[in-house]
Parts: structure tokens; C-alpha cells; sequence
């Protein structure tokens, strides 16, 4: 049993690495504030000209080529981060310059090869993804989609590899931005004949900002033969294996589990389903995809020292408890009204699903960080397997769900499978690493958990007055917790932290 003196010695220890976690997340989500404000823009436009069956069609668009996509992309925008890192490591001119070609090479080819596939396939794809042949042609424009954000993917791994954060985050707002303007402009005036054009549209955004920044890295020209390129794209493939089956198995997922909500409920259904899903993870989306650019490369470093491993996880899911739980309260409370500011009032049936879908949420953001322990530790097999049983999981209970609860069923069985999984990766990560939760992070676990179960029944069994009232006064008080607990963690003010942070840039 570990005395007071023990954990205030651990808390002096790690503050330096709480400040680590919260200082990137604050500057990488800073700059990520622009671009979910603009993506929000655009679905609230979206649902207001569409309707939920116009929602439906843009998530049955964008998953069926973003499976396809996933073939494709071969993991290359993911492994080039690493391989542009590795090669600007070692100073060396001409390896930075060999590096440089293949990746631009190797995400021209794996766009162009998404196009085609697309466009031969746009018939069955078409079919199978809509039951019917009347989208034919927006799918084979969407083909464009996988040409441009396979170029694109290239361009910001290479931004990415070469320390340009800064260019990093200006590429994808001003992406974002631009897509904006010329997608509402689309569906405005061709309403549901907009969609597959409106997605176009966002994806070659996407890509002339990523080109805008990506000229400016100085780099030396560099002559390879096409044999040369092709070995040294093996390292790139290589290490994208085990990317590409993980994004192929969400974006899967994604996809199936889309096409079976719209042969058992529906297109309306299906377009609930995806506005209830793009709002439940913009806030805790924002947090993980913020803190990972930091969190992923430490545990790497660190993946040799099992104490270290531990620790580190520890801290994440404290931080990441801490950032966002009163944000998963505010949606449990507000979900109605929040469904109507962001979509409209036809999306407000969809309370409940996203209610569920948002405890889910919160168990993600628990489960997250174990989830990097396999992949730090070199065990991808495992972590291929591991992937592989939780998405066959989430599909045979989707279907359960939707047969037992109907549309309310799929955001049930989104909170089950997270239970699920956090609970499994956890017996994973203790055997690999011989993990287990500090007793800080049980206090924050069980503290949370507890909020979160109560907000829930309140706001689902009480009168609206009473719901409103109980869920409001439950996250207000959770966020002071949370703000305090950060403070104490950190050491300082949070704002004499950002205030720092941002005199440093």
C-alpha cells in the first residue's frame, strides 16, 4: 500500500509528462478548432437542404469508396509519416530527396489506382451499396475522390514526417475552408444530384491545399529508375501492412454496418444514424486525434521499459478522462437541442441513439490508450487479430441490436461493443506489458463512470424540466472536478499554461 507521500512524490515526477500530454493537445487541437467548425458548417447545411435521407446518401457514398480507398492506400500515408521521419533523422541529403520521390510516386499510384478500381467496379458497387442502379454515375465521379485524397494523403505525410505542423494545420483548414464554400454552393443549387459532386469538391480542396504547402519543403531533385523506386517502396508497403488492415477493417465496418441499417430500417434511418455518429465523436474525436500525435511516439520510445508503458497509460486516460468527460455529460443532457442546432428538427428521433452512442464514446476514451500498446510494441499479428474479433464483434451485435431495438438498437450496441472492447484490450495489454490501473486512475475511472450513469438515467427516466435540470447540474459540477483535478495534476493555471505555450510560437 502506497502512503500520501508516495503518490505526491509520483504526482512531482509525472507533472512534467501531464504537461507534455496537455500542451500538445491544446496546440494541435487549437489549430483542429477550424476545421470541425467548418466540417459542422457544412453538415448543418447538408441536413437542413438534404434531410436525413440526403445524410444517409453522402455516409453511403463516403464509405463504400473509403473501403475502397483503404485497399488502395496500402497504408501509405500512414507509413510515410515514419519513413520521411526516419529519413530526415539522419541529415542526409540524398536519402531525404530518395524518400521524398518514392512517397510522392507511391501516393500518385495508389490514387490512380483507386480511381480504376472504382470506376470498373461503380456498377456492382453501386448495386450492392444502394440496392439499386440508379447511382451508377455519382459513384464513378466519386472515383475522383480516391485519386485526389490518395495524392493528398502523400502531400501531408510529408508535411507531417518533416516537422510542418504549422503547414500541416493550415493545409487542412484552408482544405476545409474552400470545401465548404464550393460543397454548399453544390448541393444548393443540385440538391440530392449534389452529393457525389459535393464530395468531389472537398477531396480536390483537400488536395490543392496539401500541394500549396508541401512546394514549399526544400528538397534536392532525386533520379531513381523505376526499379529502384519499386524496392524502395517495399519498406513503405511494409510498414503499412499492418495500417491498412486496421483502417480496412473500420472503414468495413463503417461500411457494413451503414448498408445493413438501410436494408433492415431504411434510408431515413441510415441518415440518423450518420448525423448521430459524425456528433458523438467531433468533441472526444478531437481530444484522441490531438493527443495522439503526441502520446504514440513516447510510448514507442518507451515501449522496452513495461513500468514506463504502464505509467504512460496511466497518464493518458487520466488526461483523457479528465478533457472529456464533462463534454460527454453537456451531450447526454442537451442531445435533443443539440441535434436541432447542429441538424434539424427531423433529427431530433435520434436522441436515444446518440445518448447510447456517446457512453460508448466515453469507454473509447478509456480504451484508447491500451490500444497503442500492442502496436508500440512491435505485435502487429496480434494487434491484426485484435482488430479483426472486435469489428466481427461489432457487426454480430449491430445486428442483435437493430433486431431486438430497432434504430435505438445501433447505439446500444455501440455502447455494448466499446464495453467489450475496453475490457478486452485491457486483459491484452496486461499480459504484454503486466498492466493495471494506478489508483489515481481508478478514482478518475470509477468517478466518471458513476456521472456518466446517472446523467443517463436522469435525462432519460425524469420529466424534461427535471432531466434538464439534474444532467445540467451534474456536468457543471464534473467540469469543476475536472478543471481542478487538471490544475492539480499540472502543477499551474491552465491558462498561465496555454498563454506560454502560445508565447513560445
Amino acid at each position: 500500500m502506497q502512503s500520501s507521500t508516495d503518490w505526491s512524490d509520483r504526482a512531482v515526477v509525472a507533472s512534467s509528462s501531464y504537461k507534455t500530454i496537455f500542451k500538445s493537445t491544446a496546440l494541435i487541437g487549437g489549430a483542429q478548432i477550424i476545421f470541425i467548425m467548418a466540417g459542422i458548417v457544412r453538415t448543418k447545411v447538408l441536413a437542413v437542404l438534404l434531410g436525413p435521407a440526403g445524410m444517409g446518401l453522402v455516409g453511403l457514398y463516403t464509405t463504400a469508396t473509403e473501403l475502397v480507398g483503404t485497399i488502395t492506400g496500402m497504408g501509405i500515408g500512414s507509413s510515410g509519416v515514419r519513413q520521411i521521419a526516419e529519413a530526415t533523422g539522419t541529415r542526409d541529403a540524398s536519402r531525404i530527396a530518395r524518400t521524398m520521390f518514392v512517397l510522392r510516386r507511391a501516393s500518385l499510384v495508389s490514387g490512380v489506382l483507386g480511381m480504376l478500381v472504382v470506376l470498373v467496379l461503380c456498377v456492382p458497387l453501386s448495386r450492392l451499396t444502394f440496392g439499386d442502379s440508379r447511382h451508377i454515375g455519382g459513384m464513378a465521379l466519386m472515383s475522383l475522390t480516391l485519386l485526389f485524397g490518395g495524392v493528398s494523403a502523400g502531400q501531408l505525410a510529408l508535411l507531417q514526417g518533416c516537422r510542418r505542423i504549422k503547414e500541416l494545420a493550415s493545409s487542412q483548414i484552408f482544405g476545409a475552408l474552400f470545401g465548404t464554400f464550393a460543397s454548399i454552393a453544390l448541393i444548393y443549387i443540385l440538391r440530392e444530384d449534389g452529393i457525389a459532386p459535393y464530395l468531389v469538391a472537398v477531396s480536390a480542396f483537400g488536395l490543392l491545399a496539401s500541394w500549396w504547402y508541401a512546394r514549399r519543403i526544400p528538397r534536392q531533385p532525386a533520379s531513381m529508375t523505376i526499379r529502384e523506386t519499386l524496392r524502395e517502396s517495399r519498406s513503405f508497403l511494409g510498414m503499412g501492412t499492418a495500417f491498412m488492415v486496421s483502417a480496412l477493417l473500420v472503414a468495413g465496418v463503417a461500411y457494413a454496418s451503414r448498408v445493413l441499417i438501410l436494408r433492415e430500417l431504411g434510408k431515413e434511418a441510415v441518415g440518423l444514424y450518420q448525423a448521430t455518429w459524425t456528433l458523438s465523436t467531433i468533441y472526444v474525436g478531437f481530444v484522441l486525434n490531438a493527443m495522439a500525435t503526441d502520446f504514440y511516439p513516447r510510448l514507442t520510445a518507451a515501449a522496452g521499459d513495461n513500468a514506463a508503458v504502464n505509467r504512460m497509460v496511466n497518464e493518458q486516460t487520466e488526461m483523457g478522462l479528465l478533457i472529456s468527460i464533462p463534454g460527454v455529460l453537456a451531450t447526454i443532457t442537451l442531445a435533443p437541442w443539440v441535434l436541432t442546432v447542429f441538424y434539424s428538427s427531423a433529427f431530433v428521433t435520434a436522441t436515444e441513439i446518440i445518448r447510447w452512442q456517446i457512453i460508448g464514446i466515453a469507454l473509447r476514451v478509456v480504451s484508447w490508450p491500451l490500444g497503442f500498446v500492442q502496436i508500440a510494441k512491435g505485435k502487429g499479428t496480434l494487434f491484426i487479430l485484435t482488430e479483426l474479433a472486435a469489428s466481427v464483434l461489432h457487426i454480430a451485435l449491430l445486428i442483435g441490436g437493430m433486431k431486438l431495438f430497432g434504430l435505438e438498437g445501433v447505439g446500444i450496441a455501440f455502447a455494448l461493443f466499446y464495453f467489450c472492447y475496453a475490457g478486452g484490450i485491457f486483459f491484452i495489454c496486461r499480459w504484454l506489458s503486466g498492466f493495471e490501473w494506478s489508483l489515481q486512475a481508478m478514482k478518475i475511472l470509477y468517478a466518471s463512470g458513476a456521472a456518466v450513469i446517472l446523467t443517463f438515467v436522469a435525462v432519460r427516466y425524469l420529466p424534461d424540466i427535471p432531466a434538464l435540470a439534474c444532467g445540467m447540474l451534474m456536468t457543471t459540477a464534473t467540469a469543476v472536478v475536472c478543471l481542478q483535478s487538471l490544475q492539480k495534476l499540472l502543477g499551474a493555471s491552465l491558462w498561465d499554461l496555454l498563454r506560454a505555450k502560445f508565447r513560445e510560437r
